[in-house]
């Protein structure tokens, strides 16, 4: 039979996943010979042998693949003369060349692994970072690529001979696993009181021990340390809340398993499934609704523990995903409440020394080892919406995988988009991919800065970028429009500034690959808009060339500035005011100084540190302290998750409203459509007033009846509001599709009703799945737009 020569090189995730090692499987089934090793872009293969099984083997090697690859292309080239192979090796990495190697994250222990975890005849029994090419660490491991051991925090574990041997065999399924290791030779657990003293004997039964005994434990995770606690008793989770100074910003749960997860909460087959990934995603589950109050059933209830967690509707849950969780949650702790370890907004804590140090006072003792972590990475946070991942946070389990764009624009650009501020995170792209950063957190002190800073220089040097562009926001006291504006000037770069609403609507677009125009909805807290005013309720039509303002909402007041948006009442305030009817302050906002109410009025009226917003997120936060829900917040969007929370139980009526049109040959007009919310303030002020007359009734739910009506009826009018200014735009503009973004459609109740009423209006909605719909996602946009002005 006629013998070929071939090469092929394979992009994509390969490398870390035991692909070389699937490889030389197939290989053999094949009978064929040559090599294969790890290249800049993947992997590259030469090969010979019988034509057909070549053939075979190529056809082959799309479908049976590792659980964990991903493979993006397929190059083959045949060759002559052959060289002759007589058998089939991997040789070592390419080094030297450009690398596009795509990284995987890190992921769950596989079910191979579990099952030796707690099998008493394997070597590996009660291991914790037992580990195989399908499972474990990746990411937050490697210090540069190719992915071998020796780059990777694994280099200070020599393999025993043991592993060497299932390293090297091509049978084992740890062949070619780099973090592979065993009790022998790897890493081990330290577990140490809270001034650090080491404690000796079984950790994770010590660890159990203080659990169980109610004590806060640090444990060190893949990405970080979370702070742990007994669930059951809400007297620690306060205790927590109280060391750690967060107040009232909700708690997640670490559950066994799904059926553990089901006594607390409402789970789909759709969040099942996401739950149980190999990305293990904290998921927002619907709170299951607890035992009736005086049945006596209430204190037995697991859900009656799940106010002191979280306060509104939802709460996270997530299962394990490393050796160490799986083998605290074997025993009878079934579920735990696991919280990101960090302070004050400050980056997730990641080493052990920073660890002793900086959680001394908030953790009773903690459960280390000296594997090193080199990347922090936070838990991903999610809900699940129409059965697609609607992200919180992208981050542990995602990140570093890349978006891949439809074309590379005729040449391989090099763009870094930076972001915002809140919710931090950036972009960089290199030939047909965006890889977007792990959640950073709010550029507001110096270590997140620094933080970010890090993580920047790591993805380039782990990618080989050197960015031709820098892309940031229009605010000039955003960090990271700071740091793109420094690093232009220093490397002669050019910089371009976008609008932030604009971003969000470009990144909702490269989310769903989309090119050409569209309508954008985007709602959020506030950004600059080119007028140099606050924007946040915004409609607009564009692509990645450019957009127009087509639509938003009257302006709101922000008595005191920046204070308004945790002093909420402040916008209550000028609610009021501006409905003509200030006096209604002191009845309504009753825990509110009158003096302060009547400062906030003078500012009002006079302008004099009042700037004014179009932002949908602050109407939220005035409407959540006229309905008396929160006057002040303790956390960014509480109002308004609160607000939502209220109007869950629903109803289909609406509120009357108007929608403004100006001439659009009036510049000084601006949108051409204006969402007038008075008449809805209006009518929502009777409801209001029927609802504290009746604060006295005997009945002493029907106040909350009321409340929840005026909540869901708030909503509603949005919906419809939107709706129809969409529709206009469309017969404007000729435009269907709408996409939607902004931290404000993590309104789940919103979300659902304007998809629903936009797609019975006939047009083709989008919304987001692969990036996050706040200002996470921001970097994506700006970075698409930056990408087609250099085209």
């Amino acid at each position: 039979m006629k013998k070929i020569g071939i090469k092929i090189k394979v992009s994509g995730i390969v490398q870390g996943v035991g692909f070389r090692p699937f490889i030389h499987k197939q290989i053999t089934d094949h009978c064929l010979c040559g090599w294969v090793r790890n290249t800049g872009t993947g992997s590259e293969l030469k090969l010979e042998g019988p034509e057909d099984e070549v053939r075979r083997f190529v056809d082959e090697l799309g479908t049976k693949k590792p659980s964990l690859a991903l493979i993006e292309r397929i190059e083959t080239e045949i060759y002559e003369p052959l060289e002759g192979f007589t058998d089939f090796s991997i040789i070592m990495s390419k080094d030297g060349e450009e690398r596009n190697t795509l990284i995987s994250p890190d992921v769950c222990t596989c079910d191979d692994c579990l099952r030796e975890l707690f099998d008493e005849h394997d070597r590996r029994y009660r291991y914790p970072f037992i580990n195989c090419t399908n499972c474990g660490p990746r990411f937050t491991i490697i210090r540069d690529i190719p992915y071998d051991r020796a780059k990777t925090t694994m280099s200070s574990f020599p393999m025993c001979r043991a592993c060497h041997d299932e390293y090297t065999d091509i049978s084992d399924r740890r062949y070619h696993a780099q973090p592979d290791c065993c009790q022998d030779c790897g890493p081990r657990l330290i577990f140490t009181d809270r001034e650090g003293r080491e404690i000796p004997g079984d950790q994770i039964a010590l660890t159990l021990q203080a659990l169980t005994e109610g004590r806060i434990v640090a444990i060190k995770g893949l990405g970080g340390f979370h702070l742990a606690c007994r669930a059951d008793l809400p007297e620690l989770a306060l205790k927590l809340r109280i060391r750690k100074h967060r107040d009232e910003k909700p708690f997640a749960l670490m559950c066994a398993d799904v059926e553990e997860a089901r006594k607390y909460c409402e789970v789909s087959e759709d969040e099942e499934r996401i739950l149980k990934s190999h990305q293990r995603p904290i998921v927002l589950l619907r709170k299951r609704l607890p035992a009736d109050a005086g049945t006596g059933a209430e204190d037995q209830d697991p859900c009656s523990i799940l106010s002191h967690l979280s306060e509104n509707s939802r709460i996270g849950i997530m299962l394990p995903y490393t050796p160490v969780h799986f083998l605290l949650m074997h025993e009878q702790l079934k579920t735990l409440v696991m919280t990101s370890a960090n302070l004050s907004d400050r980056p997730i804590i990641y080493r052990n020394e920073e660890a002793l140090t900086e959680l001394k006072g908030i953790a009773d003792c903690f459960l280390m080892n000296d594997r090193d972590i080199h990347v922090r990475c936070d838990d991903s946070v999610m809900w699940v919406f129409e059965g697609r991942n609607y992200f919180a946070r992208r981050s542990r389990g995602y990140v570093p995988y890349p978006l891949t764009l439809h074309d590379a624009g005729g040449r391989k650009l090099q763009i870094l988009a930076c972001g915002a501020e809140q919710k931090a995170t950036f972009s960089l792209s290199k030939g047909v991919h965006v890889f977007s950063s792990q959640h950073i957190g709010d550029l507001k002190n110096i270590e997140t800065y620094d933080n970010f800073e890090l993580q920047i220089k790591h993805f380039e040097k782990l990618f080989e970028i050197r960015p031709e562009m820098l892309v940031c926001d229009l605010h000039p006291d955003y960090l990271s429009t700071g740091y793109a504006m420094e690093r232009s000037e220093k490397e002669g770069l050019p910089l371009l500034q976008v609008q932030h609403h604009y971003a969000h609507m470009a990144s909702c677009m490269a989310d769903n690959g989309l090119e050409g125009p569209v309508i954008g909805i985007v709602w959020d807290g506030t950004g600059l808009g080119t007028d140099n005013k606050a924007w946040g309720g915004e409609f607009l039509a564009g692509d990645y060339s450019g957009f127009t303002r087509c639509g938003t909402i009257r302006e709101i007041a922000l008595p005191g500035g920046d204070k308004a948006v945790h002093e909420i009442w402040r916008i209550a305030a000028a609610l009021l005011d501006d409905l003509g009817v200030p006096e209604e302050a002191a009845a309504m906002l009753k825990g509110v100084d009158q003096q302060q109410l009547d400062f906030a009025g003078k500012q009002i009226r006079s302008g004099i540190n009042c700037p004014r917003t179009t932002s949908i997120g602050r109407l939220f936060d005035g409407v959540s302290a006229l309905l008396g829900i929160r006057e002040t917040v303790s956390y960014e969007g509480q109002g308004a998750i609160l607000l939502e929370a209220e109007a869950e139980a629903g109803c289909d009526e609406a509120y009357p409203y108007r929608i403004e049109e100006h001439l659009e040959d009036d510049p000084s007009a601006g949108p051409k459509y204006v969402f007038d919310y008075r008449p809805m303030l209006k009518a929502m002020l009777s409801g209001l007033s029927k609802m504290h007359e009746t604060a006295a009734d005997q009945d002493p739910g029907t106040p909350v009846k009321i409340k929840r009506r005026i909540a869901a009826m708030f909503m509603n009018t949005l919906t419809d509001m939107a709706a129809e200014m969409a529709v206009k735009i469309s017969r404007d503009t000729g435009l269907q599709r709408v996409v939607l973004s902004g931290g404000s459609f993590q309104n789940m109740y919103i979300l659902e009703r304007l998809s629903s009423r936009l797609r019975a209006e006939g047009l083709q909605v989008y919304t987001h799945s692969r990036v996050a719909c706040n200002d996470e996602g921001l970097s994506l946009g700006q970075l698409m737009i930056a990408r087609k002005r250099m085209q």
